[in-house]
């Protein structure tokens, strides 16, 4: 059986969250060692073309990475698997992206890749301006029209894990794509987290008079593990994001197949904004009548407003001083940063 592993490790990995075209709006705990990134400016080879191993012992080595599929409830989910050791990182993420091909053996049942069946990656270049290009074979442009953005969120969220990819952009079969095939969306600039991943309007709110916020919700495996779900809401204008961010966490899922990770008499007493930190005290009802705090709802509250803000550190106090230990053993009290993988597997 597959199964979701806790998180214990945090690990600081900030986010920048922009609005892009009228749309709004990025996962990740290692609990062992980290595998750098391919280097900036790297090439990453086409199919034609083998990567030599420098020794035999290479072939035995394993890397965290994080893919992006469809849950059993429609939603772009992060998925963190072990896979075996390539300088091609990215391009191995997208060929256990695609239908059928070796991704669909790691993620839980119920979970579907997006790429089409034979979809090949015919080749990834990264550019010294973080720029991630694409060439996908004409297989790709087979996919269901309304998996159209859940293919553009999943791609882009999961190929800018990486540092050294900021933005991407689609070719089909050696040709930039200018829109995507199916149902026409413009694709006239390459594409960021900025875009979004699992888009909500809040109710009432009109797009022009908006902003993104990520929210960090949970929902439940077949198998009854629960992990979390990124999903990107509009909401009213506000001179301080990662309030917003807090009150629309605490007012909880709007969406079907969600949980709230947060008791909803939590109460935001204060925000602090420092270099690349936020400070959040909450009201006693955080802990919910207990000595820890939630694992769940601290890291949700990490994820949510690292992703918002794009800042490196959460720290977590209540009532102005009480230092917050969380289920997992971690200090919140201590600034603490968003894990590099979120929803990780173990067999």
């Amino acid at each position: 059986m597959i199964r979701f592993q806790p998180m214990r490790t945090i690990i600081a990995f900030g986010l920048t969250v922009l609005l892009l075209g009228g749309c709004a709006l990025w996962g990740g705990g290692d609990a062992g060692r980290e595998i750098d990134p391919p280097p900036e400016g790297a090439n990453l080879l086409p199919d034609d073309e083998e990567v030599e191993p420098t020794m035999a012992a290479a072939s035995e080595q394993m890397m965290d990475v994080t893919l992006y599929y469809k849950d059993p409830n429609g939603y772009v989910t992060p998925v963190s698997v072990e896979i075996p050791y390539t300088v091609s990182a990215a391009r191995a993420v997208l060929e256990h992206m695609v239908e059928g091909g070796p991704g669909d053996a790691l993620v839980p049942e119920g979970f579907t890749a997006l790429l089409p069946k034979g979809t090949k990656i015919q080749g990834i270049d990264i550019m010294n301006d973080k720029l991630a290009v694409v060439d996908f074979s004409p297989e790709f442009a087979s996919y269901n029209p309304q998996d159209e953005r859940k293919i553009m969120e999943a791609v882009t969220w999961a190929l800018t894990q990486y540092d050294t990819i900021d933005k991407v952009q689609f070719w089909l079969n050696g040709e930039t794509l200018t829109e995507m095939p199916q149902d026409g969306t413009p694709m006239d600039e390459p594409l960021t987290r900025a875009m979004g991943i699992n888009l909500e309007l809040g109710e009432g709110i009109e797009l022009s008079r908006s902003m993104p916020v990520t929210l960090y919700f949970q929902s439940q495996s077949e198998a009854g593990d629960t992990y979390f779900v990124p999903v990107t809401r509009m909401v009213s204008r506000s001179d301080d994001a990662a309030e917003a961010a807090l009150q629309e966490l605490i007012r909880g899922p709007i969406s079907p197949g969600l949980v709230s990770v947060i008791v909803p008499t939590a109460k935001v007493l204060n925000v602090r904004h420092g270099d690349d930190l936020i400070t959040v005290d909450f009201n006693t009802e955080l802990l919910n009548g207990e000595d820890r705090a939630s694992a769940e709802t601290l890291q949700s509250v990490v994820l949510s407003l690292t992703d918002t803000t794009g800042a490196e550190q959460v720290m977590i106090t209540v009532d102005g001083s009480v230092q917050v230990v969380g289920t997992d053993d971690v200090a919140y009290s201590e600034p603490v940063g968003r894990p590099r993988h979120i929803n990780k597997l173990e067999s």
